[in-house]
């Protein structure tokens, strides 16, 4: 067990089971997609979605991430256990207590997406299906970083369709910058378990191309995310304002990049404050553009 999962099993004692389950689905890490399933809903309700559409919208985004990681956690289960870096995750939960939680977030999910119109509902189980789909790509494609990427895009996807019930171009622009953004920060994050990895036969970028050739395709992926950013504002229509947040977009990315020589803790740190601020700001120039014009 690595010194960053002990000091996470410290501050997380046995009495506090919602604690550690949060812990183990990573619940803080949701403020990286639900700022652009919110951007892309605000766009579609051209600044003003019903308070109702908005609080489906963030439930079925909840149930949705915690169904994902719950499914990732029990099929990597014992997998989990050989890494050093995650060696401790099992223990935040039974696996019984995992499993029934999976099954009552999926459900949750498509009874959520049920109630905002006929195509979430109908959509539903497919974006279910692709989100679990990722947790097994790693068996058989070094593709797996694109995988989780799409598997995040279904978000600002899914919030345009909640708020018009239909499919039009702003999103699917936007769910191509998310893959790229996505798959950037994962091939990061994956120089972590680079060793673990190889050791293991898990298909990784980060094993075939090197650490060095996986953080430059890193630093493209992000240049193609920011770059669609810019195309989602053409094509939905966006003012001086949304463009205005770009640089900060720009600054963060590059921040993030300049994270690979710090320890373990300090990519971890540098890679949730990075794509945070990513979020956020999109999601701040989104709202603010929308609503002063």
């Amino acid at each position: 067990m690595d010194s960053n999962n002990r000091q996470g099993q410290a501050k997380i004692g046995p009495g506090q089971p919602l604690a550690r389950f949060f812990h183990l689905i990573r619940f803080s890490h949701t403020v990286f997609a639900l700022p652009f399933a919110l951007g892309a809903l605000v766009v579609a309700a051209n600044g003003r979605p019903s308070l109702r559409t908005l609080l489906l919208v963030v439930i079925c985004m909840v149930f949705a991430r915690t169904a994902a990681m719950l499914f990732n956690r029990l099929i990597d289960w014992s997998l989990d256990q050989r890494n050093p870096r995650t060696a401790s995750r099992h223990l935040l939960i039974p696996k019984s207590a995992a499993l029934f939680s999976l099954m009552l977030s999926s459900v949750g999910f498509i009874l959520a997406a049920g109630a905002i119109n006929r195509l979430t509902f109908m959509l539903a189980p497919i974006a279910l299906a692709l989100i679990f789909f990722y947790s097994l790509t790693k068996r058989f494609t070094s593709a797996t970083h694109f995988f989780l990427g799409l598997a995040l895009a279904i978000a600002p996807v899914g919030a345009w369709i909640a708020q018009t019930g239909r499919i039009d171009l702003p999103p699917l622009v936007l769910g191509a910058g998310v893959i790229c953004w996505v798959a950037g920060f994962d091939l990061i994050y994956a120089t972590q378990d680079y060793d673990f990895d190889r050791r293991e036969g898990i298909r990784s970028l980060v094993v075939k191309l090197g650490i060095a050739r996986s953080l430059r395709l890193a630093q493209l992926l992000h240049l193609a995310m920011l770059a669609a950013l810019i195309g989602f504002g053409v094509t939905a229509q966006l003012g001086r304002i949304y463009y205005g947040g770009m640089p900060l977009v720009a600054a963060a990315l590059f921040y993030e990049h300049k994270t690979e020589k710090l320890d373990l803790a300090g990519i971890n740190r540098a890679f949730f404050q990075s794509n945070a601020f990513v979020s956020a700001v999109f999601l701040v120039a989104v709202c603010v553009d929308r609503l002063i014009r």
